[in-house]
């Protein structure tokens, strides 16, 4: 059987990352694809966290049809490789809504999670705590009213991180039921 696809997505600010690695660390079947892009790495942020390019190497990548999706945003490009999961394991992707679209475009059966905060100055909170320069943050807040619609109509299921360990349970449920329909 192919892996389960498992795209969480939703607004910068909203504990996307956060959530991906606990997921991860609390289910072993779960492998996550990393993602690139050609962003300067925050500080603090783990050099992990994506795969840091130059947006020569990006452009490369896509000319080689080596994205599943990729997206500009706010000036920096983001793209999920195409994925190839360890045997027994399904694939985590954390993707920004123009690149969910794009990957329920191609697999419909894809499990789509979108995120959201429990309030716009939560959201506000959580991008200044990482960092965010002020004109970010009003850009992805401008780009987060924008990308909620699309991103409820996408989705199977919306979540509101208000609690992180409650989201990560929640989660892990909606995948274990997807497992179990699937089995």
């Amino acid at each position: 059987m192919s892996s389960l696809i498992i795209v969480v997505s939703g607004p910068g600010g909203v504990g996307k990352s956060t959530i991906v690695e606990a997921l991860v660390q609390r289910d072993d079947r779960l492998w996550l694809s990393r993602s690139w892009t050609t962003r300067e790495r925050r500080p603090g942020e783990a050099e992990d966290a994506y795969v840091f390019v130059t947006r020569e190497q990006f452009q490369q990548r896509i000319a080689d049809n080596g994205f599943l999706e990729w997206t500009e945003f706010i000036g920096n490009m983001y793209g999920t490789p195409n994925p190839e999961a360890p045997a027994g394991r399904d694939i985590v992707l954390e993707i920004e809504v123009d690149g969910a679209s794009q990957v329920k475009k191609m697999h419909p059966d894809a499990m789509l999670l979108f995120v959201l905060p429990p309030t716009r100055e939560e959201q506000r909170a959580r991008l200044q705590g990482r960092g965010d320069v002020e004109q970010k943050v009003e850009q992805r807040l401008r780009k987060a009213e924008d990308e909620e619609p699309i991103g409820k109509a996408l989705a199977d299921f919306v979540l509101i991180n208000d609690d992180l360990n409650a989201t990560i349970d929640e989660m892990l449920e909606l995948i274990n039921a997807a497992r179990a329909k699937r089995a």
